[in-house]
């Protein structure tokens, strides 16, 4: 079977990026989250019954899980890029593998979270990212690729604590694939 025909430039790049990280792990020193930042995410779920546990768990000496989706929920740990760093779709370059320099445009396309066990404030947690799969697609308002981006938050000895699946849908942004 041959693959199908690509006939946008940009998500044929696209594609080539893609196929040579595929499975190329990259790791981020996601640093050492604390009680402070399990509530402020909780403080913007409107959770206050977590950010009570939690004081009152920190209060008395004892571990602090982070909530559920804290890790799942955190698209970078850094400071956010100023937005003239911004691509045109708004994204940072890191939440846009393999179309840099491209005229390209891209959508979530879905997310799948499996949740392993909660960090605890104070742990240093690493996050491995790579691309896992490129496919070339075409649906009724053209062709477009879907990316599939796995990354896991692991912990010091390496274990898993939770895990990300997302699907990246990425269309040509000059409209030449209609």
């Amino acid at each position: 079977m041959t693959a199908p025909v690509v006939s946008s430039p940009a998500l044929e790049e696209v594609l080539a990026r893609a196929r040579e990280l595929i499975d190329r792990w990259r790791d981020e020193d996601c640093g050492t989250p604390t009680v402070k930042d399990f509530c402020r995410y909780a403080a913007a779920l409107n959770d206050g019954g977590y950010i009570r546990r939690a004081r009152a768990l920190e209060a008395d000496g004892r571990p602090v899980e982070a909530p559920d989706l804290f890790l799942a929920a955190t698209m970078s740990w850094e400071d956010g890029p100023p937005e003239d760093e911004l691509r045109p779709d708004g994204l940072a370059l890191r939440e846009s593998p393999c179309t840099e320099g491209l005229p390209v445009r891209q959508v979530h396309g879905g997310q799948s979270v499996r949740l392993v066990r909660p960090p605890v404030a104070g742990t240093r947690i690493t996050a491995a990212r790579a691309v896992v799969s490129a496919r070339h697609k075409r649906g009724r308002s053209g062709e477009f690729v879907l990316l599939g981006v796995r990354t896991r938050f692991l912990s010091p000895d390496g274990s898993e604590l939770t895990a990300v699946d997302e699907t990246i849908v990425v269309l040509d942004a000059t409209g030449g694939d209609r």
